[in-house]
Formats: C-alpha cells, structure tokens, sequence
C-alpha cells in the first residue's frame, strides 16, 4: 500500500440534496451526484473507466455507465457491511489508477434511507448465521447491537451520557453552520438531549444518525492528473481496511475484547503507511451512526488511551478550536446519513478550504469508515 501514498487525489466532489424524503430514485439521485463530481473535476464522463461502490448499493455501474454515458470501463468493484466501506471504495479506486487498470473513476453512494424500507423488516428471509446469535434474542437493529457495546464502555471506563451529549453537540453545531445538512439552524440543547426517548437504552433519539435520502460520489485521477483539474487536488495519502480475527458484528462476541474493534485492525495498516501520525491530524471525520463509535475511534486510531475516549471529548475537544474538530460538516448524526460517504467529501472541503465549519490552514484530513463492523479509512492531505 506504500505504492499508493499521494500518487492518485480526489478531483471532484458532488452531492444531491439531503432530506427525509426526495421524490427521484436512487438511480436519478446517483447520477446526478457523478456528474456534479465530475463537472466539479472538469472531467468528461466519457473518460470515466473505473466505478466502485458498496455492496449494499441498490444502483449498479452498468446502468450508472449507461446513463451518464461512460466510456469503456475497465475497472469496477463493490465493498460489502454497509458503512464499513465508504473508504474502502477510495483505496480501491486509487489502487485501479495507481496501477495502470484505469484513468478516471467514480465512487459513490445513493440511498433512500429516510423513505425506504428499514432493513430489519425483513423477515420473510433467512437470516445469515451471525444474526442468527443475535436476533432472536431482541437485538433487532444496529442501534441494540451498538447499545451493547455502549453499556459495557460505560461499565468498563466510566462513560456518561454526558460525554455521548459531547458528540452529538459537536456534531449538531457544526450541522448548524451547514446549509446542506437535514439539521441545519436547528440547535441541540442538553435538556433536550437528556429527555429524549430511548431508542435502545442506553442510546436515545440523539445518539442515532438520521435516517435520510441523498446520494455523494467523487472522482479519483492521478495526482498528476489532478493538479491540472478544476480544483485543488486532495491527496490520498494512506488508505487501508480492517477486519478483525474472530470478529462477529456489531457485537463482538467472539473477540477477546469486545471494545477493540475493526478501527483498531485498520488503523494500524493506515499508520504504517503514512508519514504523519496522529498527532498531525488537522481535521477528522469519524463515521458517527451512533455516538458511542467516536470515543471508541478515537481510542482505535490513537488520538487517546484505551478507555480515554469518553474524557478525551471533554472541555469542547471536538468543536471547531478543539483538540480535534470532528465531522465538520454534520456527520451522519446531523447533516446526513449516507452510510458515511458524506464524511469523504467533506474531508475533501476541509483541504480545500471551503468548508462551511473551516478548521484555519486544516492540511491533513483522517476520515473513517463505520466502527463495529469490518471497516476502512483514508488519511487525505492538501
């Protein structure tokens, strides 16, 4: 993977419009986010070569080439457990052009979450065998699998609901300065986070990312290449994935130590490769379904000590001026949630300079996949 370090850049960005509900399909909403990241890029879509996307991805690169009028492509690629792998659709693509395989390629994510059917409904299928240790005895949803790992966090370090409320606000106040995010000059208070109903205790209504309707791409080219686009290249600098020996989901079950999860496996393969380490993270943002998956990143990617994760969002550390600004532009929780693509290209606007919650002279960007599940991350860099 050292192969890799800053020889491809994210060129373009592009996103829909977010909300509860959109009326266009998610093909519609894919392809209007391609090329919005292309015309970002200044790229034609008749050179793009190279498509990747998740598994759980209900739009597919032969309908989206048709329709945006690709060229041959001569790359594709998928990545499976939901939002474990918006990263991982980065390194792939940044692998395809740095090995020759391909010139331009597009990543993306489309989804009608906020409209659309909730997974779990559907129990007219077979459940694969991990779920089968887990479902039937009442942990239906990710949020139950997650409210696990929550409760054992604050019985094992002393976590409160109180560092939790930490990282909603910080992302719920950056959401605020963000006029794309479903969130947007809707403030949270303490009070109304502490009187929330339970989602599944000890999570409630504002540990839980929205539920929402959008679609996000990007375009990755050479870094030659991309220091002659439209825009300021972002530099992809380190990339990597993690899974785990013996893990099982969100819950664990089988690890030695359920806390330790995927971040951890990844972030040891993205520091190894990198030139810089935690300490030169200038901006990050950390996949936040649920809020207990920042300290535990935080823990995992060696921003603080095992069980340091909670205290370290003490004291405004996550806010803009803090220690580490985190999920500048509203992060899943709320300005959108697009199984975390959403946190790629606001990384991108970080390194460029125009985020709507800019961190002042921000260089060096860690963005991470989701945590609990087989996972990815990219350290960018301007």
């Amino acid at each position: 993977m050292a192969a890799l370090k800053d020889v491809t850049a994210i060129a373009g960005i592009g996103q829909t419009a977010f909300a509860k509900q959109l009326p266009e399909s998610e093909k519609t909403l894919a392809c209007r986010a391609i090329v919005a990241a292309l015309d970002d890029a200044g790229i034609a879509a008749s050179e793009v070569d190279a498509f990747a996307s998740y598994t759980m991805e209900e739009t597919d690169e032969v309908e989206i080439a048709k329709a945006i009028g690709a060229g041959d492509v001569t790359f594709f690629s998928k990545v499976g457990f939901g939002g474990g792998g918006s990263c991982a659709t980065i390194a792939h693509l940044a692998a395809a052009v740095a090995t020759g395989q391909a010139s331009v390629g597009v990543a993306w994510r489309s989804r009608k979450r906020g409209s659309g059917p909730r997974p779990w409904r559907n129990t007219a299928v077979q459940l694969p065998t991990p779920a089968q240790w887990t479902r039937p005895y009442g942990l239906l949803r990710p949020a139950d699998e997650i409210g696990m790992l929550a409760r054992r966090y604050m019985h094992e370090y002393g976590a409160t609901r109180d560092h939790l409320f930490n990282v909603a606000l910080a992302c719920r106040n950056r959401a605020n300065q963000n006029p794309d995010a479903v969130m947007y000059e809707r403030p949270l208070t303490r009070d109304m986070y502490m009187t929330s109903r339970w989602i599944s205790e000890p999570l409630c209504l504002f540990d839980n990312c929205l539920e929402t309707d959008g679609a996000l791409a990007c375009v990755i080219v050479s870094a030659e290449r991309a220091r002659d686009c439209r825009q300021k290249p972002v530099y992809i600098h380190s990339v990597a994935q993690g899974l785990p020996a013996q893990h099982h989901g969100m819950v664990n079950y089988w690890n030695d130590d359920p806390l330790t999860g995927p971040a951890w496996t990844a972030a040891r393969q993205l520091w190894k490769q990198a030139d810089f380490g935690p300490d030169d993270v200038d901006v990050a943002q950390i996949y936040d379904a649920f809020t207990p998956l920042i300290p535990l990143s935080l823990e995992g990617y060696g921003f603080c000590g095992r069980g340091e994760g909670a205290a370290f969002t003490e004291g405004g550390a996550l806010e803009s001026g803090g220690r580490l600004p985190i999920n500048t532009g509203g992060g899943g929780l709320s300005e959108a949630y697009v199984h975390g693509f959403n946190l790629i290209n606001e990384g991108v606007k970080q390194l460029r300079g125009v985020s709507t919650a800019q961190v002042p002279n921000a260089g060096t960007c860690l963005v991470t996949a989701g945590e609990g599940v087989p996972t990815s991350a990219v350290l960018l860099r301007s």
